[in-house]
């Protein structure tokens, strides 16, 4: 655990994110045998979701950065 530390923080958030990671969350969605309509429905969340965690994590990096800098 960081405790106020970035430099743990940003090791622990190149390790493992807090939220699900787009991979395991894939395969869940391949798991569960979805018919056509929700396939598709649950595809364009899941990409929004990929492109906003990848989001995420670059702004978490660029401020433990900074912090661990400062």
């Amino acid at each position: 655990m960081y405790h106020y530390d970035p430099t743990t923080a940003l090791e622990e958030l190149n390790e493992e994110a807090v939220l699900p990671n787009p991979v395991h969350l894939r395969d869940m969605m391949l798991r569960a045998h979805l018919d056509a309509g929700h396939s598709l429905e649950y595809n364009r969340i899941f990409v929004e979701y990929q492109k906003k965690f990848g989001e995420l994590q670059q702004l978490g990096r660029q401020l433990l950065n900074g912090l661990g800098k400062g």
